[in-house]
């Protein structure tokens, strides 16, 4: 193919794609509400973010192993002045201590005026001090004792290999039994927030698996934001997303497709569809990981109608 074939190729993918995308807002009741994930050395880049999301969106901030805890308050502080419901990460495996969990949790309190917390192992191989699991940092009853009123706790549509190295979900699924019943007898309201996916079977096919098992806690759904491929390849590989990564790889072996970024209007598009045809399917939320950007993910939910369906 010449030169100007190939670029009338291209042409024709993107309006043949443009053509397949649903328009804006056609998901946008799906994404209401939705919340997005930064760190401080990301958000410390943003200059306003009241420009970029809209009022009261919820915030989690990643901690990262090596972020000191007080750029973790700063930037907790800074978003909740901003007027964003904030929530911190709190990884198991990188917490020293009951003493150090109960520190954390006390200087978001009254540094920043924080009540929410997604807890969580954390990706450390080796647990740097006393915890190694999510249902440690919860059994200690610190953030009860703090008031926090709202925890949620991580999922794994397509399985997680650090739980469970032999494949398989039998430690995950009795981690979220646990959870459950500890849901049970707190007054925190909870919910499972999940790793992202591309593809949306997998997906639907696990949370019905929850209800069937008896789990009732409502699911936020990970959707990785617009990106670059090879970015996108490199996050999922390392934070071993699984069988909905072939979505990803038919799109590396298109050639026309590896010179546009990837946005996730068919995984969306689906699940919302899926959601509309079942009003009781468990999501009930969508997570963003701005893989390629807070900005580029945030004008993405902003131009599928996310802002107006938040207000």
């Amino acid at each position: 193919m010449n030169l100007k074939g190939a670029i009338m190729a291209l042409l024709n993918f993107r309006r043949r794609e443009a053509e397949a995308t649903p328009a804006a807002g056609g998901f946008a009741p799906f994404l209401r509400d939705f919340s997005i994930e930064v760190m401080p050395r990301t958000a410390a880049k943003v200059d306003d973010f009241r420009a970029l999301l809209p009022e009261a969106t919820r915030v989690y901030i990643a901690h990262i192993e090596g972020t000191p805890i007080d750029e973790m308050v700063a930037t907790a502080a800074r978003l909740a002045g901003d007027g964003f419901t904030v929530m911190p990460h709190f990884p198991a495996r990188i917490i020293a201590d009951e003493a150090t969990l109960r520190d954390w949790i006390d200087r978001y309190r009254s540094e920043a005026g924080v009540h929410e917390a997604l807890v969580l192992a954390g990706g450390v191989a080796e647990p740097m001090g006393a915890f190694h699991s999510s249902m440690q940092l919860l059994d200690t009853g610190a953030f009860e004792d703090a008031g926090f009123t709202r925890l949620h706790v991580a999922g794994h549509p397509e399985g997680n290999r650090d739980i469970d190295p032999q494949g398989g979900d039998d430690a995950v699924m009795a981690a979220l039994r646990w959870k459950e019943e500890y849901a049970r007898k707190t007054s925190a309201e909870m919910a499972i927030v999940t790793q992202f996916a591309f593809e949306a079977p997998p997906v639907i096919a696990w949370a019905e698996g929850l209800r069937r098992a008896g789990i009732s806690l409502p699911i936020h759904i990970g959707i990785a934001g617009p990106a670059k491929l090879q970015t996108l390849i490199k996050f999922a590989v390392a934070c071993g997303v699984g069988p909905s990564l072939r979505v990803l790889e038919r799109r590396a072996m298109d050639v026309t497709k590896l010179l546009l970024p990837y946005e996730p209007n068919d995984v969306v598009a689906a699940l919302a569809a899926h959601k509309a045809a079942h009003p009781d399917f468990p999501i009930e939320r969508v997570h963003l990981f701005p893989l390629g950007g807070i900005k580029t993910s945030a004008e993405w939910a902003v131009a599928q109608g996310a802002a107006a369906a938040a207000n």
